[in-house]
């Protein structure tokens, strides 16, 4: 009961204040005034990466490239009304479960929080279904100068099934915040399979330029 009424009052409380980016009006669009809302480099369509469909709201290109920059790697977690206000404005159909992005456990630890937990936790309240967390990540490596089959092939090995988890859904949502050649997706996508999941769809707040 606490964590959607914390959210509740998040809401509302974003509304009644300045627009996070132009500051002039309200926030009535997830912390932003209607005309900074409509200004955004909205998409709102699929994306084909690695064979898979990958739902996204926007261009990865100014102000939301910097938005999830600052919400990644410099703690400005007051953006995840914003993001998550966007993935919002997708459609997701007969999904049992979300499965953020894993990051490495050194990732985690420099960052102190992994972004994709962040926004499947607070969509997951939006679409009243489990944040799902059933594959671990191993240390990830630079893919700096590698071919692309080598990179797809590190990447690949970086994720493996949870020994703890017990769990099981067929059809669940990956979630991630940018989509660029779509590697990492390709790869959940594997292990989730190896699970017996069977339908599986993704999202991204954000497609860059492959």
């Amino acid at each position: 009961m606490f964590k959607p009424f914390l959210s509740s009052a998040q809401q509302w409380l974003h509304s009644v204040l300045p627009c996070q980016f132009c500051g002039l009006e309200r926030g009535r669009h997830a912390s932003l005034c209607q005309d900074c809302w409509n200004h955004l480099p909205w998409f709102k369509q699929s994306v084909q990466r690695q064979e898979i469909e990958v739902q996204v709201a926007c261009h990865y290109a100014y102000p939301i490239d910097r938005v999830i920059q600052q919400f990644k790697y410099e703690q400005q977690l007051h953006f995840q009304i914003l993001l998550t206000g966007l993935l919002k404005q997708l459609d997701y159909r007969q999904i049992q479960a979300i499965v953020p992005m894993p990051i490495s456990t050194q990732r985690l630890a420099e960052r102190g929080y992994n972004q994709s937990v962040i926004l499947a936790q607070r969509l997951s309240q939006q679409l009243n279904i489990p944040v799902w967390q059933p594959i671990q990540r191993q240390h990830q490596h630079s893919q700096k100068g590698l071919s692309r089959l080598e990179r797809l092939d590190s990447i690949e090995q970086q994720f493996k099934i949870a020994p703890t988890n017990t769990l099981r859904y067929r059809r669940v949502l990956m979630l991630d915040d940018v989509v660029t050649t779509g590697s990492s997706l390709k790869a959940l996508q594997q292990a989730l399979n190896e699970l017996g999941c069977r339908k599986i769809e993704a999202t991204c707040i954000a497609a860059a330029q492959v």
